[in-house]
């Protein structure tokens, strides 16, 4: 079992920036790519951005891109989401993701959840 938590969530203006934090126990991080999806009220959850390995590839969703940033340490076990120019539309809960080998966008893919943090980004 590899166990998830994230943190970080809380509300903001928008335009404002948020970073969110997602720490890993029980399995061997590196092994893992990971991935952050989030899920606004009454919408099916939807990829927002995920990270090789090594870190060295990412893949943002169009519609955070150039505004949204995935990143991960190995050596601490977390990978982190920053968030910048923050809209209303991007309020939701935030989910952190495991999967097992190369990353991808299709959270059925995934092999390990947390538990979500809110967003709540206010105009």
């Amino acid at each position: 079992q590899l166990q998830l938590v994230e943190s970080g969530g809380g509300l903001v203006q928008a335009g404002g920036s948020l970073r969110l934090s997602c720490a890993t126990s029980g399995r061997t991080f590196s092994n893992y790519a990971m991935g952050w999806f989030r899920q606004a009220p009454g919408k099916e959850r939807a990829f927002v951005a995920a990270i090789n390995w090594s870190g060295d590839t990412t893949y943002s969703a169009d519609s955070v891109l150039g505004r949204f940033t995935i990143s991960r340490d190995n050596a601490k076990n977390m990978v982190y989401l920053r968030m910048n120019s923050l809209k209303p539309e991007d309020t939701a809960v935030y989910y952190c993701a495991a999967k097992y080998g190369s990353y991808s966008q299709r959270d059925q893919m995934y092999d390990y959840w947390g538990q979500g943090t809110q967003v709540t980004v206010s105009s």
